[in-house]
């Protein structure tokens, strides 16, 4: 399970919480513009924009999680299982696997716009990246800064769907996430008013809690309710302009759907918890992430790497738990 959102302040953010109950020990990797991306079936990328964001690199080939070019679009890859249908080969369109999708889009596309028109002839093409790694079931949240989109692989074909909310979970299918809003709409952050007999009721009803007004808000750990819950928490969040601020506001979003070791059992001894969590300034290039062991937020800067390079540049995720002690 996981969740991504989109956030804007004076610049744009993005960024994920990866819930698993295991690690593959990812990296943030940069990927310059001259790294030679080869597709199974597409032409090769020679020259690309670059990308930053959360990989499992494997034979040097970037398996990114979540990724942003240099020019601000981004792109996360979520758990969608039963739903994501891949197909076979297809003459005649782009044939993309699953896992050639992000650094395909990012290397090419500057806007989400861009992103849509490759769309329009896309076959997300069912080719295990090996045998030993056969494809996960995705779908995944594209934005850049005016707008997000929800990008779906499913039976009865390719689905692109407008994402006004900027935000993603797992199933079910986007469309009936958008709906089930509908559900929440008499949710405020505001004090609720006494409706309970009508507005000249006599019945009189009191006020014994700040946060009344969300009563009924889901809580628990599904996709169904992340999603709404992750949905009325950035709608209604506020901070500044600083990248202080903008980020700190980010993270406490995606910290109120987190998985805590515990909470999720999976049987025997595994259990869902965060891996990581995410947040990219997608105006700036700059990475930050947090680990379920290290809430120290952490960064990564693509810009102070050679962006005209040729390899990718790692680096491992500090987990190290650091106690800040005043005395």
């Amino acid at each position: 399970m996981c969740t991504a959102i989109t956030f804007q302040t004076q610049d744009h953010y993005f960024g994920r919480n990866l819930d698993l109950e295991y690690s593959l020990d990812e990296t943030i990797t940069i990927t310059p513009r001259n790294y030679v991306f080869n597709f199974r079936k597409a032409s090769p990328l020679e020259k690309h924009y670059a990308i930053i964001g959360m990989a499992y690199v494997v034979d040097d080939y970037p398996l990114y999680y979540d990724a942003t070019n240099e020019k601000g679009l981004s792109v996360a890859g979520l758990n969608f299982p039963e739903n994501a249908d891949y197909k076979p080969y297809c003459a005649g369109k782009d044939n993309i696997t699953p896992f050639e999708l992000i650094p395909w889009l990012l290397g090419q596309c500057a806007t989400v716009a861009e992103v849509e028109k490759l769309l329009e002839k896309i076959n997300i093409f069912n080719e295990n990246f090996s045998d030993k790694l056969p494809l996960s079931p995705l779908h995944w949240l594209i934005a850049d800064k005016e707008r997000s989109i929800t990008l779906e692989a499913v039976k009865d074909g390719v689905k692109v769907y407008p994402n006004p909310v900027g935000v993603l979970t797992n199933n079910p299918t986007f469309d009936y996430q958008m709906f089930n809003l509908n559900n929440y709409m008499q949710l405020t952050k505001d004090n609720p008013q006494n409706t309970f007999a009508g507005k000249n009721g006599t019945l009189k009803l009191d006020l014994y809690s700040r946060g009344m007004g969300a009563m009924g808000l889901p809580g628990d750990a599904s996709s169904l309710s992340r999603f709404v819950k992750a949905t009325f928490v950035k709608l209604n969040s506020l901070a500044g302009t600083s990248e202080t601020e903008s980020i700190s506001q980010f993270f406490h979003i995606l910290k109120s759907v987190e998985m805590a070791r515990g909470s999720v059992h999976l049987g025997k001894d595994l259990y869902e918890i965060t891996q990581y969590s995410s947040c990219c300034n997608a105006d700036k290039g700059i990475y930050y992430y947090t680990t379920y062991e290290n809430c120290q937020i952490s960064a990564v800067d693509m810009h102070k790497e050679n962006l005209d390079g040729t390899a990718l540049v790692k680096y491992p995720l500090d987990k190290t738990v650091r106690i800040n002690f005043q005395n």
